[in-house]
């Protein structure tokens, strides 16, 4: 059963020896499109849906091929984001193509897209059986706060993160830590308290917010609603990575 797919991608840069998006060396395609407006983004040119430059799985699985000497043991091929569950169809090709050749796969995402309708829930368990790892960023608990920070609530984020862990997949959780944001107590204490739930993550990284994306901001005409707030002290991170240990 060929399935021929004329699934475009949209995309909006390739990085061809990440060290940080995954295990190992790892090619790493960024997807555009994103419908989160989190206050702290720091890559807000990949919202548009429309932007990026158009490739088909096979083409871009042939680009990610010339690397595969380097991946070693671990290493492979990461997508990223923006948000790539926004573009399955494309990823799940990509993904299903990249198991043929024995590719590890890993896809970091959000998780904002994840809902249990058709046709994306379908889609989604077929994406899951070609993916190695989920690399999560859970940003807020609160469901308000969350709203706050990003446009949208989280119920749907925290019932992907149940059922990757149910299916046996892998998974990295990440959480951007931000001063008097998304540092307090309570809500990190609900994030371990939830983590604590789930039965196969293999790391926890606390990313301290950076505002190396606030000049984007500024050329795209936004209002940065972070403005003034500084990145964590090395003495906050620690504080806060106590409550994951």
């Amino acid at each position: 059963n060929v399935m021929k797919t004329k699934a475009a991608g949209r995309i909006h840069s390739l990085e061809t020896f990440g060290l940080v998006d995954g295990p190992g060396v790892r090619f790493v395609v960024f997807m555009q499109g994103c419908r989160m407006r989190c206050r702290y983004c720091h890559n807000p040119e990949t919202w548009s849906e429309t932007a990026g430059e158009e490739w088909t799985p096979e083409a871009l699985l042939e680009r990610a091929w010339r690397y595969h000497n380097y991946w070693g043991e671990n290493g492979g091929i990461t997508v990223s984001g923006g948000e790539p569950l926004l573009q399955i169809d494309f990823l799940t090709e990509f993904f299903r193509l990249a198991k043929i050749r024995g590719i590890h796969t890993a896809l970091d995402t959000c998780g904002q897209p994840f809902t249990k309708e058709e046709p994306f829930y379908g889609t989604w368990k077929r994406l899951m059986e070609y993916t190695d790892l989920v690399m999560l960023d859970l940003k807020e608990m609160d469901c308000q706060r969350h709203k706050d920070l990003t446009g949208w609530d989280n119920d749907n984020i925290l019932a992907m993160a149940r059922e990757i862990s149910e299916m046996g997949i892998p998974m990295w959780i990440r959480h951007v830590l931000v001063p008097g944001l998304t540092d307090d107590r309570e809500g990190l204490i609900g994030l371990r308290q939830f983590m604590d739930g789930l039965k196969t993550i293999e790391k926890f990284e606390i990313l301290p917010y950076h505002t190396l994306g606030t000049l984007k901001w500024e050329e795209m005409g936004l209002d940065y609603s972070l403005e003034g707030i500084m990145p964590p002290t090395k003495e906050e991170v620690k504080k806060a990575e106590k409550i994951f240990q």
